[in-house]
């Protein structure tokens, strides 16, 4: 799913235009990013909770030159569904692709 089909849900079941529900669904998400820059949480009940957490420190490797290369610290988005999302059964497994040749 990408942000059209949310879009177009919000279409079908409000009948309000195109252009109100891509403004909404992007205000929507402007209040999202924001939060969660200034490192707030996001909590939406039945659905899940949005909050950020730091990541530590590390050391890489260049895979070029095989070069010790820092990591700085930084933040990462986590999401832990809620206990209604949690519930749905899972979908259908897909076929598996054929080897190619």
């Amino acid at each position: 799913m990408i942000k059209l089909d949310i879009v177009n849900a919000i279409v079908q079941k409000t009948n309000i235009t195109r252009t109100k529900a891509e403004q909404a669904v992007e205000t929507v998400f402007e209040a999202m990013k924001n939060a969660l820059g200034r490192g707030h949480r996001i909590e939406l009940r039945r659905f899940g909770v949005f909050n950020v957490k730091p990541r530590k420190t590390g050391i890489g490797r260049n895979p070029r030159t095989g070069q010790q290369v820092n990591i700085p610290p930084g933040k990462a988005v986590r999401f832990k569904p809620g206990k209604e999302l949690q519930s749905l059964p899972a979908p259908a497994a897909a076929p598996a692709a054929a080897p190619k040749a």
